[in-house]
């Protein structure tokens, strides 16, 4: 029987460190969305994530961030192919930006839908910060 792909896909603040791989495969993609528009410079969207639709439209206007995931999912599509045909059974996919708020959570939640659609594959989310934030709160 066949291992079944896990997909890690995480979103992080490059203010903190790099999301640690605790597969010991070393590690996998990271894409840095710094040079997107940040809504979070915006007062309306400052509290909110990229799981709020109001940053969700306002990424999705950004012709930037349209191109970006394009050559994201291409580049993620081509080796999770190879990793299940090679039977690799992790692969880790990794998004930063300033505050691991906005456009890292927005590419983190597109990229998993994509691969939901795509492939049969397990797929974790992880957003670090909004995570880091909960857990300072609780």
């Amino acid at each position: 029987m066949k291992n079944k792909l896990t997909l890690t896909i995480n979103s992080f603040s490059y203010k903190r460190a790099l999301p640690e791989d605790k597969t010991e495969n070393g590690g996998g993609f990271i894409f840095d969305c710094r040079a997107i528009h940040n809504p979070g410079r915006f007062e309306e969207y400052k509290s909110l994530t990229g799981k709020d639709q109001k940053v969700i439209d306002f990424l999705d206007q950004e012709e930037e961030m349209k191109s970006f995931l394009k050559h994201v999912f291409a580049l993620v599509d081509q080796s999770v192919k190879k990793y299940i045909q090679r039977d690799f059974t992790n692969l880790m996919v990794s998004f930063g930006c300033t505050g691991g708020q906005h456009r890292s959570v927005y590419c983190a939640e597109n990229l998993a839908n994509h691969l939901r659609t795509n492939f049969d594959i397990q797929i974790v989310v992880h957003h670090i910060e909004q995570e880091l934030l909960k857990s300072k709160k609780s």
